[in-house]
């Protein structure tokens, strides 16, 4: 027994172990400083395209058709789903964890100790009736309820909750992002498919230009008027946008087959009007100001509730410093025969007991965790920073091509104007003997490489300007 005295220094010495074993590190404060400027490249729009809707941002009804089926069937839209579960699955993990464990047992089995063991002893001398001692076997049955519960005194479960919560709305975020994603992958190769389709006429129209002048020079030399090189040259030539045609053709089929993928089937026909392409009118442009990024773009959201999530890990790992406070209890019943089983109350079976433990010598995996979440905490940090300045960037440069690819259609536009007009002019000279064959075939080479520049400028102004609106953070609300 310990006396007075004894005791107060066993108790000193208790309270200085605990803390000792309770200082812990401090935690670095990861807080995002990155401010947004004021505008974009001097725009003053408050509203953003961002709040339209995709199926009113695009006019298409066949486009549209196409995004509805890549939402309900692409294959990595669906994975992120399940990533969804799998964060909602944590949270009850986290909620279970914070109530009280409790269990059933039922068994039966049979012991023998050694007779000259200190159980073995006192069975010896133990009658079960009159005049018969303990079996030196002894069955025994075990019928009864165990319980165990952490207490939560330093919130360390609930933290680990919340932390669960927000990655599983982080998990929410990440499936608008790969939807904002989808539906510009979508409406961009859609558009690069009308091109091909707009870009494939215009090689057939040429080549059908190049055979009627092959023609006029085959008889210009029958008539001595034009010699077989002119007639070589425009052969080539016609030769030439053939081989472009199958080229074209090939693209048409990977995009085909690219789109299909995305929206989770096998190939089959894309469904589009190639007619509309080049007189469809582009989007009205509202940017609003940088900072509506920070609620719109779902990746942003995403990183600033990971990076939640990461400060919430560290105040977890921060806990598991001190020690921690279990209650264990049991009900039950227990004998070594059956019909004892039910013996009240000389075969109840009951416990209740509180343990205290907490780290005191070797702590350094405790440390090295706090160490790692410390490290993913700053980690979600520049992650966050980088998101906002990567949208901030994304939007700049979509609003700069924009104005750029705007003035080169313009360009461009007048450009196939006067080389179409330079056809005619050529071919009038040619057929007087005032020009050339090759003047010929350089015009008609020019005119085809100027208008298929031209439709491949329109498909960017198209795709520039659905970059913008996904930059935006908008495309994944309909």
């Amino acid at each position: 027994m310990l006396n007075a005295s004894k005791f107060k220094y066993f108790i000193i010495a208790l309270a200085t172990m605990c803390y000792g074993a309770c200082k812990v590190p401090d935690a670095i404060k990861a807080n995002a400083n990155l401010q947004t400027p004021a505008m974009y490249n001097g725009s003053q729009d408050t509203i953003s395209i961002a709040a339209t809707p995709w199926k009113r941002f695009f006019t298409d009804q066949n486009l549209v058709t196409l995004i509805d089926t890549a939402l309900d069937h692409n294959q990595e839209l669906l994975i992120t789903l399940q990533d969804i579960e799998i964060e909602r699955s944590e949270i009850r993990l986290r909620k279970g964890m914070l109530l009280p464990s409790v269990q059933y047992r039922a068994g039966m089995g049979v012991d023998k100790v050694g007779r000259y063991t200190s159980p073995g002893a006192g069975d010896a001398s133990t009658e079960i009736t009159p005049g018969k001692e303990v079996p030196e076997i002894l069955p025994d049955y075990l019928l009864g309820v165990y319980a165990n519960w952490e207490v939560d005194i330093w919130k360390k479960l609930r933290t680990a909750n919340k932390a669960a919560i927000t990655r599983y709305l982080a998990s929410v975020e990440g499936r608008k992002f790969v939807i904002t994603n989808l539906v510009a992958e979508i409406a961009n190769s859609y558009y690069e498919l009308q091109a091909l389709d707009n870009q494939l006429d215009i090689v057939r129209q040429s080549i059908q230009l190049q055979q009627q002048a092959l023609e006029v020079l085959k008889v210009q030399k029958e008539a001595a008027r034009a010699t077989e090189l002119a007639v070589k040259k425009f052969e080539a030539e016609v030769l030439n946008s053939q081989a472009r045609e199958y080229e074209i053709m090939q693209e048409i089929q990977l995009r085909e087959n690219a789109i299909n993928f995305l929206s989770g089937r096998f190939p089959q026909p894309i469904v589009r009007d190639k007619n509309s392409f080049m007189t469809s009118s582009l989007a009205q442009i509202k940017t609003g100001v940088p900072s509506q990024l920070l609620a719109n773009r779902p990746d942003i959201r995403q990183a600033e509730l990971q990076l939640s999530a990461a400060k919430l890990d560290v105040t977890v790992a921060r806990a598991e410093f001190y020690p921690s406070f279990d209650i264990s209890a049991s009900l039950g019943f227990q004998a070594f025969q059956p019909r004892y089983l039910v013996k009240f109350p000389e075969s109840v079976l009951m416990s209740l007991a509180g343990d205290l433990a907490g780290p005191l010598i070797n702590k350094n995996a405790i440390a090295a965790e706090f160490n790692k979440a410390n490290a993913r905490q700053l980690q979600a940090m520049y992650n966050y920073e980088r998101s906002i300045l990567n949208g901030y960037i994304e939007v700049s440069t979509e609003l700069s091509n924009i104005n750029n690819l705007q003035q080169r259609f313009n360009l461009k536009e007048k450009e196939v104007q006067a080389l179409v007009r330079s056809i005619d002019i050529s071919n009038d000279l040619f057929k007087s003997a005032r020009a050339d064959y090759m003047e010929i075939l350089m015009t008609q080479r020019d005119a085809l490489e100027s208008k298929l520049e031209l439709i491949e400028t329109k498909k960017q102004q198209f795709n520039s300007i659905t970059n913008l609106y996904r930059s935006l953070g908008g495309g994944w609300y309909q």
